[in-house]
């Protein structure tokens, strides 16, 4: 195996196969990228009950020494609206949002674990993620049996979201779908938008293996989908895979995330720089990046573009 370095693109050749392109570029080039303006809808950090690479305040600093406009910190066990007003205290120049994942630590589908996130000082409770690692779906999918939380019963929203998704409309939140299957983020993005909810996004879209038709429906449906670097790091997707989404949907209903934070992957700015680097050496225009990257997530959140 050969690697050589032609107008800043990685070539690997194969001895007696074929010339591949690496997604990639250099740690230099990744450096050379700015995220100015940048929002990074999917970040993980610490006090967690999981290992986690940095804390709300270091990622904050290093976000905002990156440029970048704002960060929605995400766990999967507690509520952040608090710990992004917390670190919106403490580190001046970037936007820090939270939210609620309605998993068992909170009661599962729990009306008041969203009442109580909207009314916390500061505001800055933003998203609702439908169950992660709790879900029906994940658990069953990955083999498990429960305890589990269910967003379907008998073919049908279970009753409690009907509130829920009440006041996200009411008070401007964004609703994320969680872990929940294609077929229920379709029904559910129904039922929402019956009771007024207008920011959906459908979290890391293809880890939920939909088929591209039902990609397409949520689409159709207004609802954003959030493709993130850390399945492209693990190797689960590969920036081709996500480019040819991109080609036949459109860059417009697509939100670019990190999902970092783990304690052996790499950092939120180093992933976005190299995702950056890596959909403009397959072809994807600035202008196509800025829209996921940028104007997309600040349409979610109510900033301006």
């Amino acid at each position: 195996m050969i690697h050589a370095r032609v107008n800043g693109v990685m070539l690997t050749l194969v001895l007696g196969g074929a010339l591949a392109v690496s997604a990639r570029g250099s740690p230099a080039q990744d450096q050379e990228v700015s995220l100015a303006g940048a929002i990074d809808f999917h970040v993980h950090s610490g006090p967690d009950s999981r290992p986690r690479s940095v804390n709300d305040l270091e990622v904050a600093r290093m976000t905002q020494r990156a440029g970048m406009r704002g960060i929605v910190l995400k766990n999967h066990f507690t509520m952040t609206a608090d710990r992004a007003a917390l670190a919106m205290g403490q580190v001046e120049g970037i936007e820090i949002f939270g939210g609620v994942v309605l998993n068992r630590a909170v009661g599962g589908i729990n009306p008041e674990a969203v009442r109580q996130m909207v009314q916390f000082a500061g505001g800055l409770g933003k998203v609702v993620w439908l169950p992660t690692f709790d879900a029906e779906y994940y658990v069953t999918a990955q083999g498990g049996s429960g305890p589990f939380v269910s967003v379907m019963r008998d073919g049908k929203p279970v009753p409690e979201l009907a509130e829920i998704f009440t006041l996200v409309a009411e008070n401007d939140l964004v609703l994320a779908m969680g872990h929940s299957s294609p077929e229920e983020v379709l029904i559910l993005i129904d039922e929402a938008r019956r009771h007024g909810v207008e920011q959906i996004l459908v979290t890391h879209v293809f880890s939920q293996r939909p088929s591209r038709v039902q990609v397409q429906q949520m689409a159709d449906a207004s609802a954003l989908l959030e493709i993130d670097w850390y399945a492209v790091h693990l190797g689960n997707q590969t920036i081709d895979f996500y480019v040819s989404a991109i080609r036949e949907i459109g860059a417009e209903h697509f939100v670019m995330s990190s999902d970092l934070g783990q304690a052996t992957s790499p950092s939120h700015v180093e992933g976005l720089r190299s995702y950056i680097t890596a959909f403009r050496n397959a072809g994807l225009t600035d202008d196509q990046i800025d829209l996921m990257l940028r104007r997309n997530p600040a349409r979610l959140l109510g900033l301006e573009p």
